[in-house]
């Protein structure tokens, strides 16, 4: 369980898009596993059923706060910006804005697959659908990804952000 710890926190901050709901997120992820640990089949992905049982968790809270309305002037949010200081930041920032644009089951398997990585198989069975939908929907989203960034296939020097567009023999 703490090996996939980094994994599910990532997936949780892509998520969520906040650091500290994140944290909960994980947290109470690690709780409801421990609880039902007779429930995981033993000879399973871990990994995978972590993910689900996060997953699941996020969609249930997500639920309850969908008609909650909060920082309506924005006020908040202002104080939560930082300015970009180097290159690498600026990149990230727009990779970040051009995921956010993804709907989110393009998103959600997209991370999975090429953030994440689960096989197309272990994360059709988190997002419980067909893994040829998990495999479109993962090429819809870098498609559309490379178009929102105009890229032309040399993009920065990090192997995870191309790993995730799939320019990175991934």
């Amino acid at each position: 369980m703490l090996g996939a710890i980094p994994s599910l926190r990532a997936f949780a901050i892509s998520l969520s898009g906040n650091v500290e709901r994140a944290d909960d997120l994980v947290q109470e992820t690690l709780m409801r596993a421990i609880a039902h640990v007779d429930s995981f089949q033993p000879d399973t992905n871990m990994p995978a059923w972590l993910f689900t049982i996060l997953r699941n968790l996020f969609r249930s809270e997500y639920r309850k706060r969908r008609r909650e309305v909060e920082d309506v002037d924005g006020h908040y949010a202002d104080t939560l910006k930082s300015h970009p200081e180097q290159v690498g930041r600026i990149e990230f920032g727009e990779f970040r804005a051009a995921l956010a644009k993804l709907p989110h089951d393009q998103r959600e398997a997209l991370l999975l697959v090429g953030a994440s990585g689960f096989s197309y198989e272990e994360a059709a069975a988190i997002c419980e659908c067909a893994v040829g939908t998990i495999k479109s929907r993962v090429n819809r989203a870098r498609t559309r990804l490379t178009e929102l960034l105009s890229l032309d296939g040399d993009f920065g020097p990090d192997q995870p952000t191309q790993a995730v567009l799939g320019m990175g023999g991934h």
